[in-house]
């Protein structure tokens, strides 16, 4: 079995995702459906591809989680891996990330989720439910800032998906289980390590989130990740996380460090063959505020249809914008941020900011970054591809 074959065949037909299952074919996730390719795939050959992959010195922690997430490139294509058990033996989900760097309007989002970066402290959460494209948008307002403010960004993510190249920036990438044991050793860290913008890649547990809270409350933009289908429901979830005696307390820090909630889903557009995001946003007003220190979440839909002039969107909104708009972005297999590009003007307020020397190319790691366009998503529909594999890989050539 030929890995580095199968990912090439994937990213040619704009796969955003690979399995890999003991005794059955490769399988590629193209537009969110399922589409079967080739033989089964041998236990023994892939077990011993799992090998390679993680290497010997992760290898007995594997064995012992039965699980392993990390990053590759391979064939030239950034991938974010993951290892598992299943009762067949080990299996392998594949995320196949673009070639170029995320910005908003590659991204084809709306350019006033630029303003969400301006800000120099306050926590930015995107949210939305799995395969959603979160991770991409997150890398775009990353670069955003990269691209036009000397900031220390600092991110910590569990594996590192997107690798940045810094411009203006000064840019860190920690990664959990390599560079740091845990988040919340890594936010306590980034305490003492002088940021002006910190990512959080997914707040999972309550310790995870308390720390993002108080790095938002100390002077720190920070931005970060949690699963939910609304803004209304992303906040719920935070405060949910917490023990009901402190949940008051959690409220009044949510509404007082809150600079907006973006909800992101995808649509498939068939005339521009592509995933476009959908987006609803919450920006904190004074009845926002309100209503979050009171836990009546319930409430924050309606704000949504009357906040318009505040920059808010609902999903009904945004969907009639995504209407009018002529100006796509389309994904070009030679779209890539070359090592060249200039950095964006210098802000007036600031005329004497000037960018960061370049890292020398042959010292950094190629830049990826996600196209949400591919992102993973929808019904789970499996059917096989027409000539198998060697049909696949016939169009390589």
């Amino acid at each position: 079995m030929d890995l580095d074959t199968l990912i090439a065949a994937a990213q040619s037909q704009g796969a955003s995702d690979l399995h890999l299952e003991a005794g059955l074919p490769a399988a590629f996730r193209i537009r969110g459906t399922l589409q079967l390719t080739g033989e089964p795939i041998p236990a023994t050959a892939l077990q011993n591809l799992a090998r390679d992959l993680i290497g010997p010195e992760q290898w007995p922690g594997f064995l012992e989680r039965r699980s392993h997430d990390f990053s590759r490139t391979l064939a030239g294509v950034r991938c974010r891996l993951n290892v598992f058990h299943t009762a067949r033996g080990i299996a392998m989900a594949i995320r196949v990330l673009a070639a170029f760097q995320a910005t908003l309007e590659r991204l084809n989002l709306h350019p006033d989720l630029r303003q969400l970066v301006t800000h120099t402290h306050g926590l930015v959460l995107i949210s939305g439910p799995t395969g959603s494209g979160k991770s991409s948008t997150l890398a775009a307002l990353i670069q955003e800032i990269n691209l036009s403010e000397p900031r220390h960004i600092l991110t910590v993510e569990s594996p590192i998906e997107y690798s940045f190249r810094p411009r203006r920036a000064f840019l860190r990438q920690r990664e959990v289980g390599r560079d740091t044991p845990s988040f919340e050793q890594a936010l306590l860290d980034a305490l003492r390590e002088d940021p002006d913008v910190l990512m959080v890649g997914e707040m999972r547990e309550p310790e995870t989130m308390r720390l993002t809270l108080n790095a938002a409350e100390t002077g720190h933009l920070v931005l970060a990740t949690v699963h939910s289908g609304s803004c209304a429901e992303a906040l719920q979830r935070v405060v949910l996380a917490f023990p009901s005696e402190i949940q008051n307390n959690i409220c009044a820090q949510l509404a007082e460090c809150l600079v907006a909630v973006v909800c992101q889903r995808l649509r498939f557009r068939p005339d521009l063959n592509i995933r476009v995001p959908e987006c609803e946003v919450l920006r904190p007003t004074v009845p926002v505020k309100a209503f979050i220190r009171n836990r009546d979440f319930f409430k924050i839909p309606q704000v949504l249809e009357m906040g318009g002039e505040h920059g808010m969107w609902t999903f009904e909104r945004y969907q009639a914008w995504l209407a009018r708009r002529t100006d796509w972005h389309l994904p070009d297999p030679k779209d890539e941020t070359p090592d060249d590009e200039p950095a964006r003007a210098p802000d007036p307020a600031n005329p004497k900011a000037r960018p960061l020397p370049q890292t020398p190319a042959d010292a950094r790691p190629a830049s990826t970054s996600s196209w949400t366009g591919r992102a993973s998503g929808g019904p789970i529909d499996i059917e096989p591809v027409e000539g198998g594999l060697d049909a696949v890989l016939k169009k390589l050539s």
